[in-house]
């Protein structure tokens, strides 16, 4: 409680909303930053939502590079905090084993055992034998094998809260429990105050980091933040024999369950694949130290579980019984980030029973967005602004959740789709795409064709490491795109409007590319950080002196509209609109595209009329749209935009007029191995923040001498002339039958790792897998360097011999596309 010496603030440079272990860790890190004057606020104690239940199990390994690296940060911190504030923090470097009771499970460990050197992280793969020997109260005839990671942990959440809470403190930070937030002033788009039961905070930056409160204080500003509490229960156990505090964290994912040590005994709990969700109603603001009642019946899989692992449970004493909710996202990652649309606003929210592995870097990270403007890595994986207004839906959410939650152990099939809260956001076409045999995948909430089944087929996408159902069909479609003429619905795609005066000056400020072009142009072009990292890749259309039409990722459309408008000064005359829902887009792609688009009705589509990049107004049937010349296959082909309402009169004249050149319904399995083949980079996949154009092979699309200063160009500049010690390029695998990669794999060099895979797919043109991947050396990377020794892809623990190209293997010259 505040006191005559320390009174309650009236202002702070920043105001930080939760007192968990990740708003105790932002206050920490922000203090480290310089910003002493925090505060933070807890509506209970310190650590008293769901911090204090947590399992407190700390796993490195993730499957973003990025994540990874912050959760590696997060055991360095507790490994340190002891020592800076003289109180202990519980960690333990245990270690972890994983076990594999199927030859999938078996499969997917080997990949990740390739995954993690490429990260640097210490794993090794265990016989059964050798993982019982580390873990003797377990279970190992049933299983596979296993993999030990040395560096995992343990810690003690509420001793870490209060470790960070302290360290805060002793940098100038100020807490204060029992203090409820009402509400967080805005005015104009940008934070002025946070409001609370004991008065007003003037302050320039606040932070919701209010667990599973967070939701609803985001919508009483405007801000979704997409979570859902669901319970999550563990049972710990009397003293077991042989189990001490170093035994390991184990676990078992085939059977939903881990385990760690706990005085003597065993914490077991896991992640059930049909989860309970809760607080639908809203979370009371006194749910402070409390848990659920008990719920066996939902706790039962994972009782059976844990039984067939350690059979010695069956007559362990069971002294709690732990069911406390936790939030948890629609994808099963965490939020991070600033609020889009408003100034000074920041979220760290929604940890999915990850919060301790995470909380120490997402605090690091955090506290940069708020000092700095951006952090120092990569985390579009967590950034809030990946979501859309529509992910905030509380039906939408319920029902997702019921199956995030056992994300955590189900299979990450290379392939997976989820199947809950669909569908949601649908294609004009959807219903002509299902009749001739579509079999839907999901981004971004729309329903998106993957591959078209044969007649009688089954619709199933067909999950596994292999060649499934969607093999035979998008091979055709692949070859009808590269040898005649494919059809392809992109609608999903985001599009983006920047109308006024100083819509090109606002372009030529944020894009490396020049956009002083004419009217029936288009550009590719980046957009760049300060540290000449790439934001976004976008396609922007001048389709007026003063109107852009700006084409990007699906998933991308919060992002980029924030990014762009957070950049544009003040006094600009210009104004961004999300025009997405108003366009459809069909992309025509092949050798006989221009014929099909010219028996539709277009004129004046001749490489002389409508050259590589150029666009214009044209006829398709009835309707009136605009054909971009761009291909994202590599072939000759069009992008047509068509008011939505003309969409199926559009598509219906373009499949007629298909008929004779032999037109095919394409996916993006297809679109995939496509651009793959092609070389073409991938938002947010191959190329993210960290990466700069030059690193990326994307210098063609800067413009250092466009005449005016750009956001990155300095960075450009300064590294123009350095050595590329990190490249991204082509790899071809001539291998028919040999193994599929997926992305993640490692690429060796006399046995050592060199770098790792972002996008890979099988080549149907080639004949051969196909990837990119992301090199690293000493010394400078060139062509010569990638010829000079063999390259080994470890696929799953096969190594396959690949040839690396910093051009693409198919149509290095890029001549198809200009035919």
């Amino acid at each position: 409680m505040a006191t005559a010496e320390r009174p309650f603030p009236t202002q702070a440079r920043a105001v930080i909303i939760g007192g968990g272990i990740v708003g105790c860790s932002l206050a920490y890190h922000l203090t480290r930053m310089g910003w002493t004057d925090v505060v933070l606020l807890e509506q209970g104690r310190l650590s008293s939502g769901t911090t204090w239940h947590a399992a407190g199990l700390v796993g490195q390994l993730r499957s973003q590079r990025s994540l990874t690296r912050l959760i590696r940060y997060s055991t360095e911190l507790y490994a340190g905090l002891e020592a800076e504030t003289g109180l202990a923090t519980g960690w333990r470097r245990c270690g972890s084993i994983s076990v594999a009771r199927t030859p999938e499970r078996m499969t997917l460990l080997r990949r990740q055992i390739a995954s993690a050197r490429a990260q640097g992280v210490d794993i090794e793969e265990m016989s059964p034998r050798e993982a019982g020997d580390r873990w003797p109260l377990m279970r190992t005839d049933d299983l596979c094998g296993a993999v030990w990671i040395p560096g995992d942990g343990k810690a003690n959440p509420a001793d870490i809260t209060q470790v960070l809470a302290r360290g805060a403190r002793m940098k100038g930070a100020r807490i204060f429990e029992k203090t409820r937030v009402a509400g967080i002033r805005i005015e104009g788009g940008v934070v002025r105050a946070v409001e609370t039961d004991r008065g007003t905070i003037l302050c320039e930056a606040a932070a919701i980091c209010a667990g599973q409160w967070s939701r609803e204080l985001g919508r009483r500003i405007g801000v979704t933040i997409p979570l859902h509490s669901a319970e999550h229960m563990y049972i710990v156990t009397g003293r077991m024999e042989g189990v001490h505090p170093d035994l390991p964290v184990l676990r078992d994912p085939d059977g939903y369950v881990y385990f760690k040590e706990e005085v003597g005994g065993l914490v077991m709990g896991g992640f059930e694949p049909d989860a309970k969700p809760w607080g639908m109603a809203g979370i009371p603001d006194d749910f402070e130290f409390q848990l659920l009642p008990d719920d066996w019946d939902q706790f039962e899989p994972l009782m059976r579980g844990a039984l067939q692992r350690v059979p010695a449970l069956e007559h362990a004493e069971i002294k709690t019984f732990l069911n406390g909710p936790e939030s948890f996202t629609p994808d099963a990652n965490f939020i991070l980030g600033p609020a889009p649309g408003l100034r000074g606003l920041f979220v760290g929210a929604g940890f999915n029973s990850m919060g301790i592995a995470s909380a120490g870097g997402a605090g690091r990270h955090l506290a940069e967005w708020m000092v700095e403007g951006e952090p120092s890595a990569d985390l579009w994986a967590v950034d809030i602004r990946r979501f859309a207004p529509f992910n905030g839906n509380r039906r939408w959410l319920h029902d997702r959740v019921k199956e995030t939650l056992g994300l955590h152990y189900a299979m990450p099939w290379p392939n997976r789709e989820l199947d809950s809260a669909r569908p949601a956001r649908r294609s004009p076409l959807h219903d002509r795409l299902a009749a001739r045999g579509a079999v839907f995948g999901s981004k971004m909430g729309w329903e998106r064709a993957l591959f078209f089944a044969p007649a009688g087929a089954s619709r199933e996408v067909g999950y596994g490491f292999g060649r499934g159902a969607w093999f035979g069909p998008a091979a055709e479609e692949h070859r009808a795109a590269r040898e005649g003429v494919a059809l392809f619905d992109v609608t999903s795609f985001a599009k983006l409007l920047l109308q006024g005066k100083d819509a090109e000056a606002v372009l030529q400020r944020l894009c490396a590319a020049d956009m002083a072009v004419p009217v029936g142009r288009s550009v590719y072009t980046p957009m760049l950080n300060a540290r000449g990292g790439i934001e976004s890749d976008l396609t922007v259309a001048r389709i007026g002196a003063e109107e852009f039409l700006i084409l990007t990722g699906t998933a991308q459309a919060t992002r980029d509209a924030d990014w762009i408008r957070r950049a544009m000064p003040a006094d600009a005359r210009a104004v961004l609109t999300d025009v997405t829902s108003a366009w459809s887009v069909l992309a025509l792609s092949g050798p006989r595209s221009r014929d099909v688009l010219q028996h539709a009705g277009a004129e004046g589509i001749g490489n002389e009329d409508l050259p590589f990049g150029g666009f214009r107004t044209v006829d398709v049937g009835y309707a009136s749209a605009l054909a971009c010349r761009r291909s994202y296959t590599g072939e000759l082909g069009f992008e047509i935009y068509v008011p939505t309402e003309f969409a199926l009169s559009a598509h219906d004249a373009l499949v007629d007029a298909g008929g004779p050149f032999g037109l095919r319904h394409a996916g993006y399995a297809a679109l995939d191995s496509l651009r793959v083949e092609k070389g073409y980079r991938a938002w947010g996949r191959d190329i993210g923040p960290d990466d700069t154009p030059w690193e990326a092979g994307l210098g063609f699309a800067v413009a250092l001498d466009k005449g005016c200063d750009f956001t990155g160009l300095a960075a450009l500049l300064a590294a123009r002339d350095a050595p590329l010690r990190r490249r991204l390029v082509s790899l071809f695998a001539e291998a028919p039958n040999g193994p599929l990669a997926w992305g993640g794999e490692l690429l060796l060099r006399d046995g050592a790792p060199v770098g790792d895979v972002t996008s890979a797919a099988f080549g149907h043109t080639l004949g051969g897998v196909v990837a990119l991947a992301w090199v690293r050396a000493e010394e400078a990377i060139d062509q010569a360097w990638l010829d000079a020794r063999p390259l080994l892809l470890d696929i799953g623990g096969e190594h396959v011999p690949v040839r690396a190209s910093l051009r693409p293997f198919h149509d290095p010259k890029g001549l198809r596309m200009r035919a």
